[in-house]
């Protein structure tokens, strides 16, 4: 089993009632309610928490991308992910991912990840999503019907740059340019892996299988409400005729851990109702724009994760005790360590996921807290589900980074050896 750090870096600061009186966390949300000296803070911040764990021993740690909201403040994964690159000098760096369909050239993909390859060492996990309707659609002003066709033609531009030994003209539907000639070149050959962060859409599971490529289920709503999209991306590996391989699979849950269930339900009760009251505050109309679904997944009925949040959102609203509902629905994953080690391997081989990433900073959580079940988790936590799959299977989806005697190391860290 890896372990992945997942971080959203969401925007502590609102109002009480930000949900009452505002529209919603994304698109539109109101500009004057941001403190760039919060900011600063909250970067700072994030970017220690996310170094902690690294030095605590997860296998990873992960950045994501996303625009206009308060939800996660990641514009830019690659400026954090090169922070972490120079800091860190063991775990993988997760870049979950670079919305593709959103560069003008892909090629700027192209060479940004082979920058934080080349600067990590061989450590990147290139994440290719084709990205939220609120980013790619509304903030970003992407036309629907046309997303995923841009998102497949930036693909498979980026693959080709990665390889190709001369310079080369491209053109395509979407994308022209005389002179593809990407410097510098990752240090993973052919690539960095790559995995496909989704919501649940039958496409991206038939092209995961198809292009052997991780799936990653980054689910805000756990291992519940998750069981019909994990089955059915393994229905459909069956259906390609792959194998079971469980780190083909990944699986995002939020987790709190402490001494004892009593005490983790009282240390993490604020933080799991500001995440799921304020940071899923989605104007329902931003969430399903004509095209971005397609048919298939529509007759499956599969919902997409942001559709889910405007759903689910008013649900809890109007559940009396709010963090009840949270835990009744494996929201949040909730208990003392030998509790969660338990829940999570029953999860993986419910699932089959080989590739757990965890949310151990979530809403408006302190620094002290989230260091405290980063620190709990990895010390007594996953020692107790590192084993599972193992000698089962082999992982061939991870970072095959340079030696260590080969790697240049930071002035920093080396002072702290």
């Amino acid at each position: 089993m890896r372990n992945l750090w997942f971080h959203l870096m969401p925007y502590k600061d609102l109002p009480a009632t930000f949900k009452q009186d505002h529209n919603s966390i994304w698109v539109d949300i109101d500009p004057r309610l941001l403190t760039p000296e919060k900011v600063h803070e909250y970067y700072n911040e994030y970017m220690d928490e996310l170094e902690y764990a690294a030095e605590c021993g997860f296998d990873a740690i992960c950045v994501n991308e996303h625009h206009g909201n308060a939800y996660g403040l990641m514009p830019s994964p690659n400026l954090i992910a090169a922070t972490l690159a120079r800091r860190t000098s063991n775990a993988a760096i997760c870049v979950m991912g670079a919305s593709l369909a959103l560069y003008n050239p892909p090629t700027r993909v192209a060479e940004e990840f082979a920058m934080l390859d080349c600067i990590s060492g061989g450590r990147l996990i290139a994440g290719f999503p084709v990205g939220t309707p609120m980013d790619t659609c509304y903030v970003y002003g992407q036309n629907p019907s046309t997303l995923r066709q841009r998102y497949l033609e930036a693909h498979d531009l980026i693959i080709k740059a990665w390889a190709a030994e001369e310079a080369f003209a491209y053109n395509g539907r979407f994308n022209q340019q005389r002179y593809v000639n990407v410097w510098p070149r990752p240090v993973q050959k052919p690539h960095p892996p790559i995995w496909v962060p989704g919501g649940g859409s039958v496409e991206t599971w038939a092209w995961c299988g198809e292009m052997d490529y991780v799936y990653s289920y980054v689910s805000y709503y756990g291992h519940v409400a998750a069981e019909a999209t994990m089955m059915g991306f393994w229905e459909e590996m069956a259906r390609q005729g792959k194998d079971r391989n469980p780190f083909r699979a990944g699986f995002l849950q939020f987790v709190g851990v402490a001494e004892t269930r009593e005490e983790a339900i009282r240390l993490y009760r604020e933080p799991a109702e500001f995440f799921y009251s304020n940071c899923l505050h989605v104007d329902p109309s931003y969430v399903m724009p004509p095209g971005y679904v397609s048919e298939a997944t529509q007759r499956m009925k599969m919902k997409s994760q942001v559709q889910a949040a405007a759903d689910r959102s008013s649900i809890l609203s109007s559940v009396k005790n709010e963090m009840e509902g949270i835990l009744a629905e494996g929201y949040v994953l909730i208990g003392s360590p030998d509790e969660v080690a338990d829940q999570l391997r029953k999860i993986a081989r419910k699932f089959n996921v080989g590739n757990l990433l965890t949310l151990l900073q979530f809403g408006n959580m302190d620094r002290q807290l989230a260091n405290y079940n980063t620190k709990l988790f990895a010390e007594k936590v996953m020692p107790q589900i590192r084993d599972l799959f193992e000698d089962e299977w082999e992982h061939k989806w991870w970072p095959k980074p340079m030696g260590q005697a080969a790697r240049a190391m930071p002035r920093t860290l080396m002072a702290a050896e």
